[in-house]
C-alpha cells in the first residue's frame, strides 16, 4: 500500500503546467466509438482513471495506441467485438456508463453493470435512462446490469426535471446517429459539455447550442475520424490555486481558461484572494491574500461547482470569521470533514431552511436520507498535521492541501483515489516546494 507524508508549513512558489480535463478526456474515450475511423486526441492525461477506461475498451476490441509521454493517443473502434461489458474496471468510473451509447447504435442491444464511481451521492441514470426511452430505447433490469435494446434511435423532444452532466452527454451521443430531429431542454451547460459537442461536430455530427439550456440534434448517418485536443482540466486549477493560497505562496498556473472559472474568481475576490489573469495564465498571490469569511451555494454551470466546494471549505478555515458552504448538487458530499476536524478545523455540519427544496436541490429528494447538506466554518484555525483517510477524488486532493498548510506531519491512506484525477500530483507539488512524499507501507 502507498500512502503520503506530508509535512506542513511550506510556501508553494513557481510555475505548474495544468494537466487535460479528466472530464473531457473520459467522454472523448468513449466517443471516439462512434466511427470505425481512427481519432487522434491530445493532451491527453496520464492518470489511473483514463488508464481503467483504455484496458475497458481494449477488452471489447478498440485499437489503442499511446504516446505517454506526449499525452497522445489514436483510438480505432473498426472492430468492437462484445456488445456486453464484463469488466471490473466498469465499476471505478462513472463515465462508464456512457458506452452503452456506442454499443447500442452498433449492436442494437448491450448490457452493462451497475455504475461506479466516487461515492459522493446515489447519482442515479433515471433521467438518463427516460431520454434514451423516449428515442425508441427499451431498457430492462437485471440483478446486476441494465439491458438496453433498439433496433434504431429516433429523435425526440426531451426536458430533464434536473440538470444532470452526463446525462446531457449521453443523450447528445445517442442523437448524433439516430434518426431526425432530437431537442434536449434544461440540458447542462458544463464546459466539459460543449467540449464533447465540439468533438462530435469535428466528426461531422449536427449540433447547435440554441440557448445556454437548450441543445438541438439532427441526426447524421455516418460520423469519421478526427484530431482533437483536450482543454485543461478546470478542477486541478482550481486545486492549486487553494494551495497556493492556503500555504501562502506564489504560482503562476497555465494554460487555464479562464471564462471557466468566472464564477470561482469572484468568490475568491469577494473573500480576499489576490489573484491576476494574464491571457492563458494566472497569476496567485497567496502571501498577500487575507481571506474573510464568506458564504457559497454549490450549482451546475455557471455557478460554484460542486467539485470546489471541499477545498474551498479548507481555504475557509484560515479566513477571519464564519462561512458557510452549502451543497445543493449531491446529498452526500460532505465525508471529508471529520478529517479535517481531526487537524482542529472548527466545521458544523448542518441542514438549511429552504423553501422549496425540491426546485433548489439538483438530486432527488427520495435520495437525501439523513444526509447533512451544509457546513458552517468558523475561522481562523491553525491545522495541525495528523493521519487521514481519503474518502475520494476531490476529498483527496483537499486533505493534501489541508496537510500542507498544516503545522507538522500528516500520513494520508487512500492515495488511489487521487491517482485517478490528478497525474503525477506529489511530483509537482514538489517542484513547487512542497514537502510531500509517496512511501510504500505494509498493508494492514
Amino acid at each position: 500500500m502507498e500512502i503520503y507524508t506530508v509535512e506542513g508549513g511550506y510556501n508553494l512558489t513557481g510555475e505548474v503546467r495544468v494537466s487535460g480535463a479528466k472530464n473531457v478526456a473520459l467522454k472523448v474515450l468513449i466517443a471516439s466509438l462512434l466511427t470505425d475511423e481512427e481519432v487522434l486526441i491530445e493532451n491527453i492525461p496520464s492518470i489511473s482513471d483514463v488508464f481503467s477506461l483504455i484496458e475497458m475498451l481494449k477488452e471489447i476490441g478498440v485499437r489503442i495506441e499511446t504516446d505517454e509521454k506526449k499525452h497522445r493517443l489514436v483510438v480505432s473502434a473498426r472492430e468492437i467485438k462484445r456488445n456486453k461489458i464484463t469488466s471490473p474496471h466498469f465499476s471505478k468510473l462513472r463515465a462508464s456508463f456512457l458506452l452503452m451509447i456506442p454499443l447500442l447504435l452498433r449492436f442494437r442491444e448491450v448490457e452493462i453493470p451497475l455504475s461506479g464511481g466516487d461515492k459522493i451521492g446515489v447519482r442515479p441514470i433515471d433521467r438518463t435512462i427516460e431520454g434514451l426511452e423516449k428515442m425508441g430505447a427499451k431498457i430492462t433490469y437485471q440483478d446486476h446490469s441494465h439491458l438496453l435494446q433498439a433496433k434504431k434511435l429516433t429523435g425526440a423532444k426531451y426536458t430533464f426535471k434536473k440538470n444532470t452532466h452526463t446525462g446531457t452527454e449521453a443523450l447528445v451521443m445517442a442523437a448524433t446517429l439516430a434518426w431526425g430531429e432530437t431537442v434536449l431542454k434544461n440540458a447542462s451547460e458544463e464546459p466539459e459539455v460543449d467540449e464533447l459537442i465540439r468533438l462530435l461536430n469535428d466528426m461531422g455530427a449536427k449540433i447547435k447550442r440554441l440557448s445556454s439550456r437548450k441543445i438541438v440534434i439532427n441526426g447524421v448517418k455516418k460520423l469519421h475520424g478526427t484530431k482533437f485536443t483536450i482543454i485543461s482540466d478546470r478542477n486541478e486549477i482550481v486545486t492549486f490555486i487553494c494551495a497556493t493560497i492556503f500555504t501562502r505562496g506564489k504560482t503562476v498556473i497555465s494554460p487555464v481558461e479562464h471564462l471557466h472559472l468566472t464564477h470561482f474568481y469572484e468568490k475568491l475576490s469577494v473573500a480576499g484572494a489576490k489573484i491576476e489573469q494574464r491571457e492563458s495564465r494566472l497569476f496567485v498571490n497567496g502571501a498577500n491574500s487575507d481571506l474573510k469569511g464568506i458564504d457559497i451555494v454549490t450549482s451546475p454551470h455557471p455557478g460554484f461547482m460542486t467539485d470546489w466546494q471541499a477545498p474551498w471549505a479548507v481555504l475557509m478555515t484560515g479566513a477571519q470569521g464564519s462561512s458557510v458552504v452549502h451543497e445543493a448538487v449531491f446529498e452526500k458530499r460532505f465525508g471529508y470533514i471529520s478529517e479535517l476536524n481531526k487537524m482542529g478545523a472548527g466545521i458544523e455540519l448542518f441542514n438549511p431552511d429552504v423553501k422549496n427544496p425540491e426546485l433548489f436541490y439538483n438530486f432527488n429528494l427520495t435520495d437525501r436520507g439523513d444526509n447533512f447538506h451544509a457546513i458552517r466554518i468558523s475561522g481562523p484555525k491553525q491545522l495541525l498535521g495528523n493521519e487521514l483517510v481519503i474518502p475520494d477524488l476531490r476529498a483527496g486532493a483537499t486533505l493534501v492541501l489541508a496537510a500542507l498548510g498544516s503545522q507538522g506531519t500528516s500520513k494520508l491512506t487512500g492515495i488511489e483515489h487521487i491517482d485517478r484525477g490528478y497525474e503525477k500530483f506529489e511530483k509537482r507539488l514538489s517542484a513547487l516546494g512542497a514537502k510531500i512524499r509517496r512511501v510504500e507501507v505494509a498493508s494492514k
